[in-house]
Formats: C-alpha cells, structure tokens, sequence
C-alpha cells in the first residue's frame, strides 16, 4: 500500500478510548442481536430429506445418512464445480471459504460432522481437494441426487445446508447462500476489525481508503494473477494444478 492512503485522525489516548468505548456498545448489541438470531433459527420447523440419496465418495457410493458418521447432526457445503477446468479455473470464492474450515474436533464435540458436497465428479474435485491439501469428507453430488437435495433451490451456486438425523430419517433444520457462507471463514472477520476493512466496492469507508476493485470491474477480490488468492501458496510449494 502506499504511503498516501487515507488514515484516521490522530488523537491522543484518552480521546481514543472514549470513540473505542461507544462503538462497543453498538458491538455488544449486534452481538446480542446476532445471538437473538440464532436462537429463532433453533426453533425454525424441519423438512425431510430423502436419507438414502446417493453420494459418491471414494470408497464407493453411500448414502446422506452414511454421511453423518453416526453423529446426530450434519454440516454440508455445496462447493461449485466448473467441469474441464484446472485449478485456476475453478470457484474462487468456494476456494476461499473451504479453505478456512481446518479443524473439525471441535464440531465433532458437539455431535456435528461437517462435509464438503463438491457439484462435479469425484475424479476431478478429489485432485483438487488433495491440490488444496483438505482433509474434510468430501462427496460428489450430482444429477437427480443434487436436484433431491437441493429441491427447487438452483444448483451452481455456493450452499451451506444444515441437516438433524433422527434414526434413520434426515431433516434439513437451515440453509444459506451467498455472504451467509462467510459463517465458514475468519478472514473477513478478522479484516472488518482492521482500519481499511475488506477494501471492497460494496463497503461504507471514508473518501481516501483503498478500494482497488471499485473502479474497474474487471478485477475480483477472490483472485490474484489469475487463479483464487488462496491457491498461490500450493503452487509456490510445487503442487500441480491440473485435474
């Protein structure tokens, strides 16, 4: 960045603390409200699944409810696959948020699997996964079993579905699209808290602040050089990228 940025006033401590002080009351309650959210999403009603939809993995074909592992609660992502391509070619932003969900112990602790559901075939989305280096479960969901377990919503699109499992029949208990998968990522947290923010065209900052897609629609925030930003460390560290 350069050194001509826009930044901040320049105040002493005191004065600081005062402005850090108001906007925490205005975090404590979007905290709340956040936390009223979930509660209301914990009481939203359930619908069946098929559980015996087919998944293929790489021990063969199973089924939704093989996909808990045993657990009462299930996690799926359904990342988009574009068929043929390389890895530079693939979803930018399902590289992103697949990318920050690593440790899964946690969520096991809580009765929770969580499992990749790739819309492409498993021959070329497992070389991607293993040129990502991810080790979640990992399905390939295609065909009429998408369309099942999607019913009515448009496939080739980024989904985080929530699934409950009573014995051997599987409710869908939520879904999200869009920026509701940001709940997978840190990344965007973490640069909300920072002075110049995702320093993306959408957001609210001061005349000044770097804003470097605003102005030409060409350029993507998810990609760098012409591959998803998060895949440049495994090609610095030799992995091929063609599937």
């Amino acid at each position: 960045m350069k050194d001509e940025l826009g930044a901040p006033n320049i105040v002493d401590r005191s004065t600081f603390q005062t402005e850090v002080d108001a906007l925490r009351i205005r975090e404590k309650k979007h905290m709340k409200e956040g936390d009223a959210i979930a509660a209301s999403r914990r009481r939203l009603p359930m619908v069946e699944v098929h559980a015996e939809t087919p998944l293929v993995h790489e021990l063969g074909t199973v089924t939704l409810l093989e996909a808990f592992e045993g657990r009462k609660m299930l996690v799926a992502y359904y990342f988009m696959w574009h068929h043929g391509h390389s890895a530079a070619g693939q979803c930018e932003g399902c590289a992103l948020y697949t990318s920050q969900v690593r440790e899964l112990s946690f969520l096991h602790s809580r009765d929770v699997t969580y499992a990749t559901f790739c819309q492409g075939p498993l021959e070329e989305s497992a070389r991607y996964r293993d040129f990502m280096g991810w080790e979640m479960p990992w399905y390939s969901v295609q065909g009429t079993a998408l369309d099942t377990l999607l019913d009515g919503r448009q496939a080739g699109m980024m989904y985080l579905i929530c699934y409950l499992r009573q014995g051997d029949r599987v409710f869908e208990t939520y879904w999200t699209t869009r920026r509701g998968v940001e709940a997978m990522g840190n990344s965007y947290p973490l640069l909300d808290m920072t002075v110049y923010g995702r320093q993306e065209w959408w957001e609210d900052s001061p005349t000044g602040w770097p804003q470097p897609w605003k102005d030409d629609a060409k350029k993507n925030p998810y990609r760098m050089e012409g591959r998803p930003i998060v895949q440049w460390p495994r090609v610095k560290a030799g992995y091929s990228d063609e599937l």
